[in-house]
């Protein structure tokens, strides 16, 4: 079996920092509870390659990445380079530190890395997904969209406990370009989204001076944040909420995604009242002292609420609890914990001159 070892962080601890944010719950990704290990397809420039990660030493220890085929250097080089993506591995323990100097709270527990996909192209997919639908529609598209227009992965073999875990890659932009309206309605069950998928993913595929989505661009740090904000919602699908969204997905996280679920939040754990609009500004305002940071300080703080609710996101089996884990489903799937209400556990961790938690706004809907 081939298999590459991989430098982290001095701070970086696989099963908290993978499992961090809703999508590492999406296919093709697919959390193996029982091995700790993160196992999904990625298309390299040689073709498509089965990867198995774990990280046996703890934190701050080489990930092991166990491979369903030999890669040459570039390809080497190209896998390197998506699972730091995914994993923001260049975000070394500095830069988390400065965090956890500015949100105290987040210091014992380590947070601070949100996990993202190996692509722009895939991160933009799924936020546009998550928009305006429940967070179980959202797994379902993204499974189909795996399923109906993934790339096979010839040999699955041994980078996987089940091959069907690694079967099919997340759909090229080149593919999904090309696919018919009708099938994505009809068999992937994206909805209203059809038209709106096959016109971004030629967006992607067209030079920028044409008009298209040079990622690039996207990914530069020295693009400015209103320029990078003012080009999201010029794409087809992108409202507010998605803007927002993906803006936290380059490591930009001065914004807020608010959405129903940031309401129930605001209303549940921070005590906000009025109507949703309301809520979400009070959410809005009540983050603001985090400035470039608002985002992961409100996302763990809701984050740390669904896990009080269902344990640890590393023991959430992807289609059971990884699919009722949001908010919407607390009530319903769980009982209390230690005979608390829904917000306790983040009020017990408040820090005098911190704020409140995370989650997302339903223009279009999100989950994460």
């Amino acid at each position: 079996m081939p298999t590459l070892r991989i430098p982290t962080p001095a701070d970086f601890d696989l099963p908290r920092d993978c499992c961090s944010y809703g999508y590492f719950l999406l296919a093709p990704n697919h959390w193996v509870v029982k091995d700790r290990a993160l196992v999904r397809p990625l298309r390299l420039s040689s073709g498509v390659v089965g990867v198995r990660l774990t990280q046996a030493g703890g934190p701050g220890t080489p990930l092991r990445a166990d491979l369903t085929r030999t890669l040459d250097a570039g390809g080497r080089r190209e896998l390197l380079a998506q699972v730091t993506r995914m994993l923001r591995l260049d975000e070394d323990e500095h830069t988390i530190r400065a965090f956890h100097a500015l949100d105290p709270r987040w210091r014992a527990s380590g947070r601070g890395r949100l996990f993202r996909s190996p692509t722009l192209f895939e991160d933009v997919v799924k936020t546009v997904t998550s928009c305006n639908v429940t967070w179980p529609g959202t797994v379902q598209m993204n499974r189909r969209l795996c399923e109906v227009l993934g790339e096979v992965l010839d040999d699955p073999g041994p980078a996987g406990t089940d091959a069907r875990v690694v079967a099919r890659t997340f759909p090229e932009a080149r593919r999904l370009a090309r696919a018919r309206v009708q099938t994505l309605r009809a068999r992937c069950r994206v909805g209203y989204r059809d038209a709106r998928l096959v016109e971004l993913a030629r967006l992607f595929t067209t030079p920028r001076a044409k008009g298209g989505v040079e990622a690039a661009w996207f990914e530069n740090p020295r693009t400015p944040d209103d320029a990078l904000h003012e080009a999201l919602l010029e794409l087809p699908g992108v409202g507010p909420y998605a803007a927002a969204n993906i803006l936290q997905l380059l490591g930009r996280y001065n914004r807020l995604p608010l959405d129903t679920e940031s309401v129930r939040h605001g209303r549940t754990v921070l005590g906000f009242g009025g109507t949703s609009a309301q809520v979400m500004r009070r959410v809005q305002a009540h983050f603001a002292p985090f400035g470039a940071q608002a985002f992961r300080s409100y996302w763990f703080e809701m984050w740390e609420t669904y896990e009080a609710r269902h344990g640890k996101a590393w023991t959430w089996e992807r289609d059971s609890t990884g699919k009722l884990f949001t908010a919407a489903h607390l009530n319903a799937t769980t009982p209390r914990a230690q005979g608390e209400n829904p917000g306790a556990a983040a009020r017990a961790v408040r820090r005098p001159g911190t704020t409140g938690r995370a989650a997302r706004t339903k223009k279009e809907t999100g989950r994460a």
